[in-house]
């Protein structure tokens, strides 16, 4: 993959969107942009998602299988969250499950080769993006790559009852499941030297939009 050249459409891209959009990049939009910049890079794109809320791979393409995600960086872009899979069929309030059972569960559903992520910076109208490209075996995004143990609540009608799963901590990223929250996968992602070596494009964008959409319209004519 030419990277100039992705760099290059990325921004492009990003500040398209802008160009009408006020509100940030989403896990949808940035689907149908990452198709956008693979097909003006030379890679195929063979399927989507269009959008599906389902869990698992939303690209299919020459370059590999992707899953796409979105984030917004922590103060001071020291770390990112990002959810994903619902674990409710190995555990939840009713069924605490088993770390081997829901390890197996995690990586039954991971049938993609990269986690392909935007993620964002906001500062008043200014607005960072950088593009993350990660393989999805990569340590800390593996889960039988952490000890786990369980969430004991210390409030609450729950008090001294499990209420999720977490992890260890290496090199400050870390997993962790709660009931409450649909027994939702979340990966907290420390941003070190390491994971920056995965940002494959950037750009800095002033959120001020200069057309809306009936601007737009007149100023393209009926094309449609």
């Amino acid at each position: 993959m030419d990277l100039d050249l992705v760099n290059i459409n990325f921004e492009k891209c990003i500040k398209g969107w802008h160009l009408i959009n006020s509100s940030v990049i989403n896990e949808t939009i940035w689907e149908d942009i990452n198709i956008i910049i693979f097909n003006y890079v030379g890679i195929e794109v063979y399927s989507k998602s269009n959008g599906s809320h389902l869990p698992g791979m939303d690209i299919d393409s020459s370059f590999g299988k992707i899953s796409n995600k979105s984030a917004k960086y922590s103060k001071n872009k020291k770390s990112i969250d990002i959810s994903s899979y619902r674990l409710t069929t190995v555990c939840s309030d009713n069924n605490y499950g088993n770390i081997s059972d829901i390890i197996d569960e995690i990586n039954k559903r991971k049938n993609y080769d990269y986690y392909s992520l935007i993620v964002r910076n906001e500062n008043n109208d200014n607005i960072e993006y950088d593009w993350y490209m990660i393989p999805s075996n990569y340590l800390i995004l593996e889960p039988d790559s952490y000890e786990w143990k369980p969430i004991i609540s210390k409030k609450g009608r729950k008090i001294d009852m499990q209420i999720g799963w977490t992890t260890n901590e290496i090199d400050g990223s870390k997993m962790s499941i709660y009931f409450n929250m649909s027994s939702q996968l979340w990966i907290h992602i420390n941003i070190t030297d390491e994971i920056k070596k995965f940002i494959i494009a950037s750009v800095k964008i002033i959120n001020k939009p200069k057309y809306n959409y009936i601007e737009l319209y007149e100023k393209l004519g009926d094309t449609i």
